[in-house]
């Protein structure tokens, strides 16, 4: 249970800093902007080159990985069929996908695979998916829908090769892949640069918590709940499902995939919102909310499980 604990008071001990900031304006008017741009555009493309250049592409078709992917796409296209039906908008359904089948696989799903999973390379291949599969088509969808790019369709078939994130991505499977190793000079500046990455998303997500109504209670209130329901429930409970029914896992394995698909939804989502300036409000309610339940749902799936 102590992964779980550290994991969670790490990062409300950060986006409480941000509350503090933004409520004292040591930043300015502008500040959360600021942040939120520097890890969109700097940070953190500088963060998953580095990441995904060493990383051992292999991970990627293992069968743990294929539940993962699986339980993903039920959680995301659950909320995209009703956003769908309800008209919520291609940016807003987006973005609400991401928030219920996302997972924070980084600053809090190592410290829990360290000390609930017993290894941290454990959570390697969830951050591999959503960073080589799943970042690049949200952040192309977002594009393409006017969100993002502007301009004639050529231009904006073209905006997804311009875009910071999936171009930090893209470009460090390539490294990975060809087998090539980065120079000491230009990585270790990168990994300078991208350590700022998870700082800034916190820093600025707690900054826009500063006036803020209660979750859940807003315009978004449908939205939100449903985000929150489907990646708090409904993703560990499809894992479970396909881990124990299709593939036929137990034991550690078992463990393994449902805790990644119960961590809670991921800090940077909040950042692709604000970015494109689509369903804020929903992300940053939904990754609020998902976080909190996600404690006593690691607990209780470690319990049972474990």
């Amino acid at each position: 249970m102590q992964g779980v604990l550290t994991g969670f008071a790490v990062i409300a001990v950060v986006i409480g800093a941000g509350y503090v900031i933004g409520r004292r304006g040591h930043l300015g008017d502008n500040g959360r902007e600021v942040l939120t741009r520097l890890a969109f555009h700097v940070a953190s493309p500088a963060l998953l080159f580095t990441t995904l250049a060493g990383a051992d592409l292999s991970v990627v078709f293992s069968g743990r990985l294929l539940v993962t992917a699986m339980s993903t796409a039920a959680a995301a296209g659950v909320f995209v069929t009703v956003g769908v039906l309800r008209g919520w908008g291609l940016g807003r359904t987006t973005i609400g996908a991401l928030c219920s089948s996302y997972v924070n696989s980084g600053n809090l799903g190592i410290p829990i695979a360290v000390y609930v999973l017993g290894d941290a390379s454990l959570v390697a291949p969830v951050l591999l998916f959503q960073q080589i599969m799943v970042t690049p088509i949200a952040l192309t969808v977002l594009d393409l829908s006017g969100a993002g790019e502007k301009g004639p369709l050529w231009r904006r078939l073209l905006a997804p090769l311009r875009n910071p994130i999936a171009v930090g991505s893209l470009s460090g499977v390539a490294v990975s892949a060809s087998g090539l190793t980065v120079p000491g000079p230009i990585l270790e500046p990168l990994r300078l640069i991208g350590g700022m990455s998870v700082p800034a998303v916190l820093l600025a997500f707690g900054i826009s918590l500063c006036g803020s109504a209660l979750p859940g209670r807003g315009s978004d209130r449908g939205s939100v709940l449903l985000s929150v329901a489907l990646k708090a429930v409904g993703q560990p409970l499809a894992a479970w499902a396909l881990a124990v029914g299709v593939f036929g896992l137990g034991g550690a394995p078992l463990l393994d995939v449902v805790v990644t698909s119960a961590l809670p939804a991921a800090q940077n989502l909040f950042t692709y919102a604000s970015r494109y300036r689509t369903g804020e409000s929903l992300a940053r309610e939904s990754i609020l909310l998902s976080t909190i339940l996600a404690v006593p749902v690691l607990v209780v799936v470690a319990a049972l499980l474990g």
